[in-house]
């Protein structure tokens, strides 16, 4: 039983916001590309497996990132307990776990059509360069949007069996929404990190990180602003528009204060509900 929570604390299985916001994107990407004409079947089926997949590639990356900053957690205060920090799981054992996940992540994958399983397989060592990055770089929030809405573009192409301008388009706005986000999510621990350094946004933007957001989000909302145009949709969809740009540029940028850890969590954890916010915007579009 010990074990069995342990599991659940490495893989942060308690925590649904981290493979939500892997999810959303997966969810847009199919809900823009299909025909809601048709049998409603497939597209259960396939937002059934991108949700699990989500999930088992989200308890993956948790456990290869805790392996990759075992040392590094141990020195800051939100991370030092963790089970590979603090000495609970070993190096070995968590290993194992992240093979087996991954295992039954390709068991969820080859569920796709061919295109969609070569152009997963392709996009793998992506998922595990965000904790090389934060020792190397300032920007390793650029390359998590670039591995966390990649599930936009299967999605599309699991349905359309081809890329297309408008899967890409959506892709690049997600990178940068996912750059702001994680860059909120970063001032918790920017004090610690800066000691031991580890390299983020949050650090590189901290005398103006608001001109940052603003800057991030509106490329964000450019996108969605594309996407109904590319899409042909009604009037409607643009006048819900107004609910995501507040959301996101008035309570998650001009309210932010990065000084309270508590608002940079409530802030970052609020984006679960702008995903689901953006996926009644695009069923909005696609069927009204």
């Amino acid at each position: 039983m010990n074990q069995i929570k342990l599991f659940i604390e490495l893989t942060r299985l308690k925590r649904p916001i981290g493979f939500m916001l892997l999810f959303w994107p997966c969810l847009w990407g199919l809900t823009l590309v299909y025909d809601f004409q048709s049998s409603l079947f497939n597209y259960f089926f396939y937002s059934a497996l991108f949700l699990s997949g989500s999930i088992l590639m989200r308890s993956a990356g948790c456990i290869v990132n805790d392996i990759a900053d075992k040392n590094f957690d141990k020195n800051v205060e939100r991370t030092k307990k963790r089970p590979i920090a603090s000495g609970k799981v070993s190096v070995q054992l968590a290993s194992v776990y992240a093979l087996i996940l991954c295992g039954i992540a390709f068991l969820v994958l080859i569920n796709f059509n061919k295109l969609t399983i070569l152009m997963a397989l392709i996009s793998m060592p992506l998922a595990f360069t965000y904790p090389l990055m934060k020792r190397i770089t300032y920007w390793p929030q650029l390359f998590l949007g670039i591995t966390f809405n990649y599930g936009l573009v299967l999605a599309w192409i699991s349905i359309a069996n081809e890329i297309s301008i408008i899967p890409i388009i959506f892709y690049l706005g997600a990178i940068f929404w996912t750059l702001g986000y994680d860059t909120i999510y970063g001032f918790q621990d920017i004090k610690d990190d800066e000691i031991i350094g580890v390299k983020s946004t949050s650090i590189k933007f901290k005398n103006d990180p608001k001109k940052f957001l603003f800057i991030s989000y509106s490329l964000f909302i450019i996108s969605l602003f594309l996407i109904g145009i590319t899409m042909e949709f009604k009037i409607y969809y643009f006048l819900f528009m107004i609910i995501p740009i507040l959301h996101l540029l008035v309570f998650q940028v001009k309210k932010l204060n990065t000084s309270l850890t508590m608002d940079c969590l409530v802030k970052f954890k609020s984006n679960n509900l702008l995903g689901l916010i953006i996926f009644i915007n695009i069923l909005v579009g696609k069927l009204i």
